[in-house]
């Protein structure tokens, strides 16, 4: 694992160039697929990352995920330098970074919202349209069960935890009952 830092460094890299060509957000999409199809097949990610394959070997593997992918140009050329300065196995964290930087540039925000059970499209977008107003950004809002809730939900909105479950209500209730004078 690397350091942020150098996670950040790449990601900036190639936010850069993509800002100059006004692709940035298909290039986070391209890259969002390479680590897609480098967990789906373990044995991409051990070619790309080993330095027993030679340079030359892992260049064409890029080049056949390039096309299969349907990778610009520009991408392509920065998976061969990942592979060249032996950093494309943190390819998922300069991805996580690269991410971070464009809904920051997009000016949105990425929401997780967890309920007891699934919600209705119509609840998300009351949901994603509440959160926006608190943050005054866009939402991206993505969507998880856990049905140890009980009911309510529990919204990971950036670093902000906002806690409605029904358990944290009753928790809370149990501790106001437990420290009430008797």
């Amino acid at each position: 694992m690397i350091d942020s830092s150098v996670a950040r460094r790449y990601a900036r890299a190639l936010l850069s160039l993509g800002l100059d060509e006004g692709r940035f957000e298909q290039y986070g999409e391209e890259l969002e697929s390479v680590v897609q199809a480098m967990k789906q097949s373990p044995e991409l990610g051990f070619l790309l990352v080993n330095p027993g394959y030679t340079q030359q070997q892992r260049h064409g593997a890029v080049d056949a995920v390039a096309k299969v992918l349907k990778l610009s140009p520009l991408t392509a050329n920065f998976l061969r330098l990942l592979v060249d300065r032996q950093r494309v196995g943190d390819i998922e964290q300069i991805a996580r970074v690269y991410r971070a930087l464009v809904d920051q540039q997009a000016g949105r925000i990425r929401a997780t919202v967890t309920s007891a059970g699934p919600l209705s499209d119509q609840d998300l977008d009351r949901l994603r349209e509440a959160i926006g107003r608190m943050t005054g950004r866009s939402i991206v809002l993505e969507s998880k069960t856990d049905s140890s809730l009980i009911g309510g939900v529990v919204a990971q909105v950036g670093p902000t935890m906002l806690d409605g479950s029904l358990r944290t209500q009753l928790e809370r209730m149990r501790q106001e009952l437990k420290s009430a004078p008797g």
